[in-house]
This record gives structure tokens, C-alpha cells and sequence, in this order.
């Protein structure tokens, strides 16, 4: 069967939304925010800032809060010139003026990732100005669709031509005046880019298209049957966007003008809150445990209640199946990128673990974000990474909790009780007050009054000095302050 896909913008003026719907399910969701643009894509005039032997990298000023990064094996000459044992120390030096690409976002903590290899993406197209071959878009293994497309291009091409391309996905299905259109607009953008790139440093020279028009760019291919904005006004730029560089795309644009919010709708609201939850319930009656880190992300399957099965081998297996497609869809719905861990439940038949890994891949081969699976480890682990380049959902949507500070637990109130006490002493020996308040949450006060009463009362005794107690409603469970009265 036939997949059908829609695509639905929602747009404030706060931030654009684009959900991805397939068979009526939610696939994708993409946000950005217009206080808080993507910079992938993006072209700088930088200045090196600092050069880091030990580390072959250096840090470059693009004009941002944080310095962006950039590693040896990123530079376009270390790659393409030859010697690729030259030091960063040679290619690089403090206070030089150096074009590069953003190819990853700040992450966290982290900068950008530059390279100062240039590409410019088009419809059908990548432009590569530093290149000089034609590459194609590994999706299409056929050789002679592959030699067919690669003759189409350079028929397209005008013979001062010398940079490379990277013909895509969908190209497949383009006509001779589409490739020729791509051409002649990546050509013109990469023109106007060296005519700016003689002005002073920390500029910025090009600036990747915004999510509703990069839609139009990137995710639409021939099984979108439509594309549903909830903006007039978006509507109107992408239709006049469309026509200009998409015309094959524009005639599936509809702007959407019910009184019922577009994500409600189509139930993305509820799934976009579901996709922030660690836990996500299998149908079987199992579920998945996904722990989200800065270095990787974990995903745990779990039987839970599911006992369908034959035998509790086939129950197992059944189980795996599901996650195998679920895991492959909260990827893509949360963006998870980097390292993955997959840990199924254990199976004692390969004949189990293949169908598994086989029904996983199937799943992975609709992500247009590139990936590789490895098998089965000897602890029973799939290992997995997945391209990131932006940030996930919950890193967009969410922040570390301010009470635990991303610990995920809080101190219990017979911790922060002794940790009262120890303070308390620790005061009492400094300072020789007259009375001593303690000001904390309710479960921690109420703590003092029954079970560790005794034990306030014991310091009270040992320090010569009275101890009053005080709730302060304000204050989380982990939070307490001693007042010298």
C-alpha cells in the first residue's frame, strides 16, 4: 500500500510548526522559533580566534554569544590538498578571516560545528563551489537511473562551469527545465555570496531559508499528497516561492481556514506532548523507556502487561517487533540524534534477533536524517547514530527542571533534614547567636515536628540555643535557610 503523506504548518507569530502526517499518523514535528533561528545552513565571513594544536581545531568568531568550533577535518584543504597529515597550526592562524558553513547548531553547552567546505542546497540540486565532480544522492542504487542523471546535469550545465553538484532524491522525477532553473538559481545565490564575502569580517553571508519555505525545499516528494498552511500570509510567500523554484509543488499548497486549530485536528498537540514523556506505551501492552543525555540516548523496552503470546518467547519477539516500528518513529518525531542505544528485551534464537533488526531497518528507511544500525552486540544492545544537526523536540520545548537541576530526582526531606542539622552546627560554632530559625518546605518542616522532633531537640540542647522553625511556601524540598535571630 501506498503511503500518503500531508504536511501541516502552523504559524504564529512567535514560531512556525510543521508537523509530518503519514496515514494519518504524526511523524515529524519541526519548530522554529523566530527569536531563535536554526543556524544550519547558514554562511559566515568568521575570524579565527584561537588555534588548538593538541586538539587539531580552532575556535572562529561568527558574530554569535559562543565561539563556533571547527576540526582539522573539516577544512576544505586539508581534505582536497593532499598531505592529509598537515597540522591545523599550518592551514590556520589567529586573527585570519576564514569563510565557513554551519553544519551543526549549538547543542547544549556547545558551539556551532563549521566546516568550511560550502554547500548550497536547491530543489534537486546541492551546489558544491569548491568541488568539481558530480555526485548522487546514495538512495539511488541503480546504476543506469545513476549514469542517466549524471548525463542529464552536464547537458544542463554552461560550459565555464568548473564547481561540483550533488544531484538528490528527487531528481529522479525532474525535467530538463527544472535541473536547468536549479542551476542557474544555486549559480546566482553563490555569485551573490562571493560579492559580499569581500566586506568586513563577522558577516554573514547567506542565511538558509526559514522551516515553511525549507518544507517546500526539503521535505516535500511525490507521495505528499498536500500541504496545509494555517497562515494566510505564509501561505501567500510559500505559493509565490512555490511557482518561482517548485512548481511541480506549488498546486499542493491549501491554506487552511477552519475555526478548529490545525494541530488539534489532526491530534499533534497530544502527540507532541506525548513525544516529551519518558515512558511511551506499546499497543501490545509493553512499553519503551527513553533517557535522553548529552552524551547519547537510551531506549529500554519493556513487556509490561502484554502476555499474548504462545509461549514467552513468542511474547518477547511480538514485543520487539512493535518497538522495533514505534523506536523508529519517536526518532524522527523527537529528533533524536547522536549515539543510540537500543536495549530489547533478550532473545535466545538469531532467527528472532535478525527478523527483529530486519523489521527495525524497514522502519529507519523512511528517515531522510542519515543513520547506521549496527547488529546485536554480545550484551544483546543495538547500537545506533543518528545525524543531529539541530536540537531534538525536547531541547527546543523544554528546559532541566530548576528544582532537581536535570537530575531527575529530588532529595528526599530526611536528607535535606540532616543537611539542616549539619548547617545548623556548622552556624552555631561560628557565630554565637541568640536564637536560630529555620526557614524550609512543608514536608521538611513537618519532618522536624514528628519523626526527627527528637533530634532537633538533641541539637537544641548540645548548642544551648533555641530553635524555632518557619515554612516557606516559595521553597522547593531541596531549599532551607538558618536565621540568626
Amino acid at each position: 500500500m501506498a503511503v500518503t503523506e500531508e504536511i501541516l504548518i502552523n504559524v504564529t507569530p512567535q514560531e512556525t510548526r510543521v508537523a509530518v502526517i503519514e496515514q494519518g499518523v504524526t511523524q515529524e514535528v519541526h519548530i522554529e522559533r523566530a527569536s531563535a533561528r536554526g543556524m544550519v545552513g547558514n554562511i559566515y565571513m568568521g575570524r579565527v580566534i584561537r588555534v588548538l594544536p593538541g586538539m587539531q581545531s580552532a575556535f572562529i568568531d561568527i558574530g554569535g554569544a559562543r565561539a563556533a568550533f571547527l576540526h582539522v577535518a573539516d577544512i576544505w584543504e586539508h581534505r582536497h590538498g593532499g598531505d592529509s597529515a598537515t597540522p591545523i597550526e599550518k592551514l590556520l592562524a589567529e586573527g585570519q578571516n576564514l569563510m565557513a558553513q554551519v553544519v551543526k547548531d549549538p547543542i547544549g553547552t556547545k558551539g556551532a560545528r563549521l566546516s568550511t567546505q560550502i554547500s548550497i542546497a536547491g530543489r534537486f540540486l546541492v551546489y558544491l563551489p569548491q568541488e568539481s565532480h558530480i555526485g548522487i544522492s546514495q538512495r539511488i542504487d541503480d546504476e543506469d537511473e545513476r549514469a542517466h542523471l549524471r548525463e542529464k546535469l552536464q547537458q544542463q550545465l554552461p560550459p565555464e562551469e568548473k564547481s561540483g553538484f550533488i544531484i538528490r532524491t528527487v531528481a529522479e522525477a525532474a525535467s530538463d527545465r527544472e535541473l536547468k532553473s536549479d542551476v542557474d538559481y544555486l549559480r546566482r545565490l553563490w555569485g551573490g555570496i562571493r560579492d559580499k564575502a569581500a566586506a568586513a569580517p563577522l558577516t554573514p553571508l547567506y542565511q538558509d531559508l526559514n522551516l515553511s519555505l525549507r518544507v517546500l525545499r526539503d521535505f516535500v516528494h511525490e507521495e505528499t499528497m498536500r500541504i496545509l498552511v494555517d497562515s494566510r500570509e505564509t501561505y501567500q510567500k510559500m505559493l509565490e516561492f512555490g511557482q518561482d523554484f517548485t512548481p511541480n509543488v506549488a498546486e499542493r499548497i491549501e491554506h487552511y481556514h477552519g475555526e478548529r486549530p490545525l494541530f488539534d485536528l489532526y491530534g499533534v498537540e497530544d502527540e507532541i506532548e506525548k513525544a516529551l514523556a519518558r515512558r511511551v506505551e506499546l499497543k501490545s501492552g509493553g512499553y519503551l523507556i527513553i533517557d535522553q543525555t548529552e552524551a547519547l540516548t537510551t531506549i529500554d523496552v519493556n513487556t509490561g502487561g502484554f502476555v499474548g503470546g504462545r509461549s514467552f518467547d513468542d511474547t518477547i519477539f511480538k514485543t520487539n517487533l512493535e518497538a522495533a516500528q514505534v523506536i523508529a518513529r519517536q526518532l524522527r518525531l523527537r529528533n533524536l540524534g547522536g549515539i543510540i542505544i537500543i536495549d530489547f528485551i533478550d532473545m535466545d534464537t538469531e532467527e528472532y534477533k535478525n527478523a527483529v533488526l530486519n523489521e527495525f531497518r524497514k522502519a529507519l528507511a523512511r528517515d531522510r536524517t542519515r543513520m547506521t544500525v549496527n547488529g546485536f552486540t554480545q550484551l544483546g544492545l543495538v547500537e545506533m547514530t543518528r545525524k543531529r544537526t539541530r536540537e531534538s523536540l525536547a531541547q527546543v520545548l523544554c528546559q532541566p527542571c530548576p528544582i532537581c537541576e536535570g537530575r531527575g530526582r529530588l532529595k528526599t526531606a530526611q536528607t535535606v533534614c540532616y543537611q539542616v542539622l549539619r548547617e545548623l552546627l556548622r552556624e552555631a560554632r561560628q557565630f554565637n547567636a541568640r536564637e536560630y530559625r529555620i526557614l524550609a518546605s512543608q514536608p521538611v518542616i513537618d519532618l522536624f515536628l514528628d519523626e526527627e522532633s527528637q533530634s532537633l531537640a538533641m541539637l537544641s540542647d548540645f548548642i544551648v540555643k533555641p530553635v524555632s522553625l518557619q515554612v516557606e511556601t516559595a521553597y522547593n524540598q531541596e531549599q532551607f535557610d538558618i536565621i540568626l535571630m
